[in-house]
């Protein structure tokens, strides 16, 4: 039995990739991943609440800019929930939106994973992290690392993630050019400008198999396949990066397949700096956080109306 008049609510954190390797394309037409992703607290918020009529969802958002229909990843989560699940019901959804579009962090994978979360509370369904991730899997490539989240080894199309431990605290500076990178154009930009794969590193086979790891063993390593391939049509990228390690960043890299640009940094005073300085440019969007968040979780919120538009 469903309790009506229900309501939870969900921090759905954004992710960087510290490494991301683009390897061999796929019969289904997608290519498989190799990436280590880490959450950083920079977070969306989704408030669900149950309606007492059957009448379906209610999406809102308080940024204009992200659509509230079917092309939104949270309308597709609650479909599939309430589907696998066999329930039909009233809900309300109300996403505040803090996450960048078109960024390469996660924002609408991590909003997709918390409505997950949040229905499998409110309906009482009991599902594992595992069963989660099935429906996840089948919304976007980065949906079922959110629910094994702070950080893991994504592997395949995103449906293989070994969570491990990364051991220490860092601090990172988020810089949004602002403007957004379609994924499909930068996978076939990255398609059309290399002749092979590189096979993955022995020290990524090592990651691989390994439960928990340093940030200094993780800084070496990163990498991201996609910033030769977005080079030439994207230089400011470059420039941005380049400005973060000029700040004292220990690496800096683009996250996903863009537009945003992370640094870490040891501590919060020297990414304050760094922000100040590489943020003033007209258009950009600079923030600083701190790295990992914990799994997603869910709260039980007093019963009232959500927000609307």
């Amino acid at each position: 039995m469903v309790t009506t008049n229900k309501a939870v609510r969900v921090f759905a954190p954004a992710k960087v990739n510290l490494i991301l390797r683009v390897l061999d394309r796929r019969p289904d037409g997608y290519h498989n991943l190799w990436s280590l992703m880490q959450t950083v607290e920079l977070v969306d918020e989704l408030q669900l609440r149950l309606r007492s009529d059957s009448g379906g969802l209610k999406l809102s958002c308080d940024e204009a800019t992200v659509p509230t229909d079917g092309r939104n990843l949270v309308a597709r989560a609650v479909a599939l929930v309430l589907e696998r699940a066999g329930l039909s019901v009233g809900l309300d959804v109300h996403i505040a939106k803090r996450i960048p579009m078109g960024g390469g962090l996660g924002g609408g994978s991590s909003d997709a994973a918390a409505a997950i979360i949040g229905l499998n509370r409110l309906l009482g369904l009991g599902w594992s992290a595992s069963e989660m991730a099935a429906v996840g899997q089948t919304i976007g490539s980065d949906v079922p690392f959110f629910l094994f989240a702070p950080c893991a080894v994504v592997r395949g199309r995103g449906e293989a993630v070994s969570p491990l431990g990364l051991t220490g605290k860092r601090w990172v500076v988020l810089v949004n050019p602002g403007f957004p990178i379609e994924t499909r154009w930068a996978y076939e930009r990255l398609a059309g400008s290399r002749k092979a794969v590189r096979p993955l590193s022995e020290a990524l086979g090592r990651i691989s198999v390994t439960s928990a790891l340093s940030w200094d063993n993780v800084i070496p390593l990163m990498e991201n396949d996609f910033e030769e391939a977005l080079a030439p049509t994207h230089g400011v990228l470059g420039s941005i990066k380049a400005e973060l390690m000029a700040q004292g960043a220990e690496a800096a890299l683009l996250s996903g397949s863009g537009a945003t640009v992370f640094g870490i940094f040891r501590d919060e005073d020297a990414a304050m700096c760094a922000q100040s300085v590489v943020g003033r440019v007209e258009g950009r969007r600079a923030s600083v956080c701190r790295t990992g968040s914990g799994p997603l979780s869910c709260s039980e919120e007093p019963s009232r109306p959500l927000p609307v538009g």
